[in-house]
């Protein structure tokens, strides 16, 4: 086993596929005041991650809290349904959202009424639903994040030949120094997204999760092999193109949340036209552009680290077109629907009028009044004459 790792280590970083034409491992060895990325180097973003998820827990209770209770935004006080283990089975195993004919069979299986079963769905199904306070917290962080990160990117940018004319990305190629800045921006960069990938189980579920992990993948890719074969200048490049629109979307939740309506709708403005300028202009015709086109004046010979970094490159560009798409159908409405509200795609709206909903998140349908009387004694009578846990589902075969 040790002889088979060990060949499948020495393939792995087979000069061929990251080098250039005539360079090896031994030209990266630090020499006369240069120092060159090493993969070990990145071994440190799994503690770093952690140190990432230990600033999220105090940002989200000591900084999103208070801001919330500062905005207005409470926490939401859920209603638990009445235990009943055979709604509860049938919630897990048939579906979450029964039709009429269902809830009827539902009823008469257990004694209560459409109503009472409905209402026990609706407060079942909320649930599950994330609170705004959470979803507040988790804007709030990645707000936080985003916004230092791209503060801190043209920072480290600013000064930069690279950042004013993409064409020296490549000069001097492959025998670039490391910047100090430009490692720290990496493990910064690398440790959040790894802190994103183990949260994905606890945070907010869209429809779009795939579209989310396929993305930290990718950006998680793209920056290991733009490390290892030393593009860290258009590593860079690509890491602030997707922040600088970030934290705006994150600020428009936040205000979301709050109903500060006005200004939520200002800031969605302004993330759209920075999302469509960086995601659909910049990216593709200055960042791809350069890493796929620029080094044929370089060089003649292509490893396959280039091809890797490109195709990632691609793989979150079909994602951006995806997300555009997402923002323009949000936009329309706003724009030729007229809808001056909150037009933003919310991720989680919890209105349920003329608003502009987002389609990725489902939302916390509203409690009606108290349980009437009657509905009250239906339930006792409920827990004895049949809704006890042998009693069986439905059949599947009827629905």
């Amino acid at each position: 086993m040790a002889h088979i790792l060990k060949t499948l280590n020495n393939w792995f970083w087979w000069e061929d596929i990251w080098m250039p034409e005539n360079c090896s491992w031994a030209n990266f060895e630090d020499r006369d005041g240069m120092v060159f990325p090493k993969p070990h180097h990145l071994y440190a973003t799994i503690p770093f991650a952690f140190v990432m998820l230990l600033i999220r827990f105090f940002v989200e209770r000591c900084i999103a809290v208070p801001l919330a209770n500062a905005l207005g935004i409470k926490q939401a006080k859920r209603v638990k349904p009445q235990p009943n283990p055979t709604l509860e089975e049938y919630f897990k195993q048939c579906t979450k959202k029964p039709s009429q004919l269902e809830m009827r069979k539902l009823a008469k299986k257990c004694n209560w009424t459409v109503h009472l079963v409905e209402k026990w769905f609706r407060r079942r199904r909320n649930l599950e639903i994330p609170t705004v306070l959470k979803k507040h917290q988790e804007a709030c962080w990645r707000f936080i994040f985003y916004f230092l990160s791209t503060v801190g990117g043209f920072a480290v940018l600013y000064d930069k030949p690279w950042f004013h004319d993409i064409w020296n990305a490549w000069v001097g190629y492959p025998f670039q120094s490391l910047l100090p800045s430009q490692y720290w921006y990496y493990m910064a960069e690398m440790s959040f997204y790894w802190s994103l990938l183990f949260t994905l189980g606890m945070d907010t579920k869209r429809k779009d999760f795939k579209a989310h992990v396929i993305h930290h993948l990718a950006a998680l890719g793209l920056m290991f092999f733009s490390y290892c074969a030393n593009y860290l200048r258009l590593g860079t490049l690509v890491m602030i193109v997707h922040d600088c629109a970030d934290f705006w979307l994150e600020a428009a939740k936040i205000f979301n949340y709050a109903r500060w309506e006005n200004t939520c709708s200002v800031i969605f403005v302004i993330f759209s036209v920075v999302f469509f300028t960086s995601r659909l202009i910049i990216f593709p015709f200055w960042i791809i552009r350069a890493s796929a086109y620029y080094p044929t004046y370089y060089s003649m010979k292509f490893v396959a680290a280039y091809f890797l970094f490109n195709g990632q490159l691609l793989v979150l560009q079909c994602l951006h077109i995806y997300w555009s798409y997402l923002v323009f159908k949000i936009l329309r409405k706003f724009i030729f629907i007229k809808v001056l509200r909150i037009p933003i795609p919310a991720w989680a709206r919890t209105g349920n009028d003329e608003k502009v909903k987002d389609d990725r998140s489902d939302e916390e349908e509203e409690e009606e009044d108290s349980l009437s009387e009657a509905e009250g004694q239906s339930i006792k009578n409920g827990t004895k004459n049949g809704c006890g846990a042998n009693h069986p589902l439905l059949n599947n075969n009827n629905y």
